[in-house]
């Protein structure tokens, strides 16, 4: 499968396809020519890089997690539970801070709020 096919298959662009690539999150061989020749495996590859990244992950932490995926669940070490743990942590932190930040928003338009005129 050349690039592009596998672009139309995923929805994924193939400029991203080439960075998913040199990350070495997904492989394909080369042609005789020199084109790429992608596995059909790699469309459902691409499509879980895709909720990863949609998850929140960076790449170098997708690069951790898919050898885990690719493990049955008896080789699996929990190294896949712990990252998803933290970013879960991550997030929620993330989220903290957002409230927090609204919170303060909203204070400073209360305080600041320009007096209503009476009729």
């Amino acid at each position: 499968m050349r690039i592009g096919e596998l672009a139309e298959a995923t929805g994924v662009s193939s400029r991203s396809l080439r960075y998913y690539e040199e990350h070495g999150l997904i492989r394909s061989e080369r042609t005789s020519g020199g084109w790429r020749d992608f596995d059909p495996s790699m469309v459902d590859r691409v499509v879980m890089i895709q909720h990863l990244f949609a998850a929140g992950l960076g790449s170098s932490t997708i690069d951790q997690v898919l050898p885990c995926l690719d493990a049955t669940p008896e080789e699996r070490n929990g190294e896949m539970e712990r990252l998803f743990a933290e970013q879960a942590e991550r997030l929620a932190a993330k989220q903290r801070d957002i409230e927090r930040e609204r919170e303060t928003l909203q204070a400073l338009r209360r305080e600041t709020a320009l007096p209503r005129a009476t009729p």
